[in-house]
C-alpha cells in the first residue's frame, strides 16, 4: 500500500501536469501551436516549458520581421503557421538523432536533415518548402541571436534537388567591383566647374547628403569623393563581412599598421574566438585615409563605428544590397538571374581562397567555427572549369 506522502507526490504531479496541460492547450500565437501535440507526446513539462519559450520567439519574429528583417517586415500569417509546423517536425528529428531535447540546432543538424529528404519519397514540393522553413530558422538565428547563417549545399525547387555553388563574384568581377567603388558617387572637382555647372552639383549634393542646396559648401565637395565607400568595399573583397559585421565594424578593429582587422570576440558575429583577418596593403592604405578623413564629419563624433549611412545608421542587408547594385551598374556586371546580395562577395573570397590556399586558410579568413562550413566553398570557380572544358576538347 503506498505511503502517504508517496499519494501526496503522486496528486501533486497529477495536478501540475493537469496545469501544464492546460496551459499549453492555450498557448499559441494567433492559432500557431507553441508545442505541436506530436511534440508534447515526447518532451516532460519542464521541456515543453522551455520549448514554448524557444518557439514564441521564432514565431513572433517571423510574423513581424521574417520576410525583411531590416524593414520590419513580416511574413503572411499562413506562410508562418506552415512552416512553424515544418520546424516542429525537424526539432522531433533531431531530438531521436541525437537521443536528447536540445534547441541548440547547428547547421550539421539542417544538412543532414536536407540528406535525408534528398532519398526520401516525400514530394520535391515537400523538399522545398522544408529546406524555406529551415532558411527561415537561421534567419532568425542570425538576425535576434548573431548566429551564422545557414548557406545549403543541397537546394531544393519544385522540380527536383541539386547541389549548386552560391552566386560569387569572378576573379575578373572583384576587380572590376573594386574599381568601381573608387569611381563610384565621384564628381568633378569644385575648382574645375563654372558657376552654373558648380549651382547644379550643389542641387544634386544636397539630395544626396539630405540638406538644403544653400547649405551646401566646397568641404561637400570633397566629401563626395572621400573614402567611406571604397574603404567599406575593399575591405569586405578581402574579409569577407558580412551585412552583419559591416554594420557592427569598429574603428578599434583596424590595424593598418600591420594590414589586419582584429575582431575581438565580444563583437564577432559567432560571438566565439578573437578574430585575425589579413587585408591587402592598399587595402589598409584606404582604410587609413578614411579613418583621417571621418574625423571630420561630426556623425561620427561619438561613436567608435567605422562606418555610418547618410543618415548616421549603421548599414544592414537592404542598403548593403542596394550599393552593390549601384556598383554592378558602374562595373557592368551583370546581374540578371543572379542573387545579387553583399554576400556574394564573401562568397567569392571563399571560394577564391579555398583554391588558392585551401580549406585551413579559408576557415579562417571567413571567421567559420566549423571547417564543414567551409567545405560549401572547395569547388572548382567557373574560370577553371571553363579552362578545363577546353583541355578536354
Amino acid at each position: 500500500m503506498p505511503h502517504a506522502n508517496d499519494i501526496e507526490r503522486i496528486e501533486e504531479s497529477r495536478s501540475r501536469d493537469a496545469i501544464s496541460d492546460d496551459l499549453l492547450a492555450n498557448q499559441n500565437i494567433d492559432g500557431i501551436p507553441l508545442v505541436p501535440e506530436p511534440s508534447q507526446a515526447v518532451l516532460n513539462e519542464r521541456q515543453k516549458v522551455d520549448y514554448a519559450e524557444h518557439r514564441r520567439r521564432l514565431i513572433q519574429w517571423g510574423l513581424h520581421f521574417g520576410k525583411d528583417p531590416d524593414r520590419a517586415d513580416g511574413y503572411a500569417y499562413e506562410t508562418v503557421r506552415v512552416r512553424a509546423c515544418r520546424l516542429d517536425a525537424f526539432y522531433r528529428w533531431v531530438w531521436t538523432e541525437k537521443g536528447r531535447y536540445t534547441t541548440a540546432i547547428t547547421h550539421e543538424d539542417a544538412d543532414a536533415y536536407m540528406r535525408e529528404l534528398v532519398y526520401s519519397d516525400s514530394s520535391n514540393t515537400h523538399k522545398a518548402n522544408t529546406q524555406k522553413a529551415l532558411k527561415m530558422l537561421w534567419k532568425w538565428k542570425a538576425h535576434e541571436l548573431n548566429e551564422e547563417p545557414w548557406e545549403p549545399a543541397v537546394t531544393f525547387s519544385n522540380y527536383g534537388g541539386s547541389i549548386k555553388p552560391r552566386d560569387f563574384l569572378t576573379r575578373d568581377e572583384r576587380t572590376r567591383l573594386r574599381e568601381a567603388a573608387l569611381e563610384y558617387g565621384t564628381i568633378p572637382h569644385y575648382n574645375s566647374l563654372t558657376a552654373e555647372e558648380r549651382s547644379e552639383w550643389k542641387a544634386l549634393l544636397a539630395q544626396r547628403f539630405g540638406k538644403p542646396k544653400s547649405d551646401i559648401t566646397r568641404a561637400d565637395f570633397d566629401r563626395a569623393n572621400g573614402f567611406k565607400i571604397p574603404s567599406m568595399v575593399w575591405t569586405s573583397l578581402d574579409a569577407g563581412l558580412r551585412p552583419v559585421e559591416v554594420g557592427r565594424a569598429k574603428v578599434s578593429w583596424v590595424d593598418v599598421e600591420n594590414a589586419v582587422l582584429r575582431i575581438p570576440a565580444e563583437e564577432s558575429s559567432k560571438n566565439e574566438d578573437n578574430w585575425v583577418v589579413s587585408l591587402q596593403p592598399r587595402t589598409a592604405e584606404v582604410l587609413r585615409l578614411w579613418l583621417e578623413e571621418r574625423q571630420q564629419y561630426e556623425k561620427y563624433a561619438d561613436t567608435d563605428a567605422l562606418w555610418l549611412t547618410r543618415r548616421g545608421n549603421p548599414y544592414k542587408s537592404y542598403s548593403l544590397s542596394h550599393l552593390l547594385k549601384k556598383l554592378c551598374e558602374v562595373a557592368q556586371i551583370p546581374t540578371e538571374n543572379r542573387k545579387m546580395s553583399w554576400y556574394a562577395i564573401r562568397h567569392s573570397v571563399g571560394t577564391y581562397m579555398t583554391h588558392e590556399r585551401g580549406l585551413a586558410a579559408a576557415k579562417a579568413q571567413l571567421r567559420h567555427r566549423s571547417e564543414r562550413t567551409t567545405l560549401r566553398y572547395d569547388s572548382a570557380p567557373i574560370e577553371d572549369r571553363r579552362s578545363a572544358l577546353e583541355r578536354m576538347g
